[in-house]
């Protein structure tokens, strides 16, 4: 298909950019929820089809469209922009997506659809976000039930009273891990990969946080109904 047009939309420096990947949307109007008028949308091929669903039009397509299957020239007669890479390529679509958006320098990144579907996927897609150049973003996984992310120094969850956070050590052990409004309070320990200490802990106010010495702890948030 080989299209590549230009979005004056895609030139600005947006707050916030909004990646939809081609996994599970398993609500959809969490997920509508989430957005802002102002987020500026990008698709990783196939995950165009929930930008579609929501009504959005993205400002830009990204990967080999061998999950597209769908007449893409609406969408470029609107603006959309779409870069096509080979589909013999070492990366995943979501990867190009989010080495995009990163070029942009977004405040803020969210990747909604990236969860469910195939475990290789999904586990790859966590592990994206475990870059190094993603230290000086703040880079999430969500679809407005669950929510995926990394704290690499103190991270703050946003809920509500009741909610699930888990904390689990990523690449080796987390020291000095200290949290706020957790119902099991850890006060500067040590959580271990092989051990299952930080699983199914539960929010007792609407802000909780955490806080570590070293390492790199992946934080998951499951909203309650």
């Amino acid at each position: 298909m080989g299209f590549h047009r230009q979005s004056s939309v895609v030139n600005r420096l947006p707050m916030r950019i909004i990646i939809f990947a081609n996994g599970n949307l398993p609500n959809p109007e969490k997920a509508r929820a989430l957005l802002r008028p102002d987020d500026l949308i990008l698709c990783a091929d196939g995950g165009t089809r929930h930008a579609l669903a929501l009504g959005l039009t993205p400002s830009l397509i990204i990967g080999d469209l061998d999950s597209t299957t769908f007449d893409l020239r609406p969408l470029t007669e609107k603006g959309t922009q779409v870069i096509q890479h080979p589909a013999d390529k070492n990366e995943t679509d979501l990867e190009l997506a989010i080495n995009h958006a990163l070029t942009l320098h977004p405040s803020q990144v969210l990747i909604l659809a990236a969860l469910g579907g195939r475990m290789d996927q999904t586990l790859a897609n966590i592990a994206l976000l475990s870059d190094l150049r993603l230290s000086t973003f703040d880079v999430r996984l969500t679809d407005g039930v669950e929510e995926i992310f990394f704290c690499r120094d103190q991270a703050k969850v946003e809920g509500r009273s009741g909610d699930i956070v888990s904390l689990i050590p990523w690449q080796g052990e987390v020291t000095g891990v200290f949290t706020e409004n957790l119902r099991w309070h850890l006060h500067h320990e040590t959580l271990y990969p092989e051990k299952t200490r930080g699983i199914s802990n539960e929010m007792t106010a609407d802000v909780a946080t955490v806080s570590i010495t070293s390492g790199l702890l992946l934080i998951t948030h499951i909203t309650g109904n």
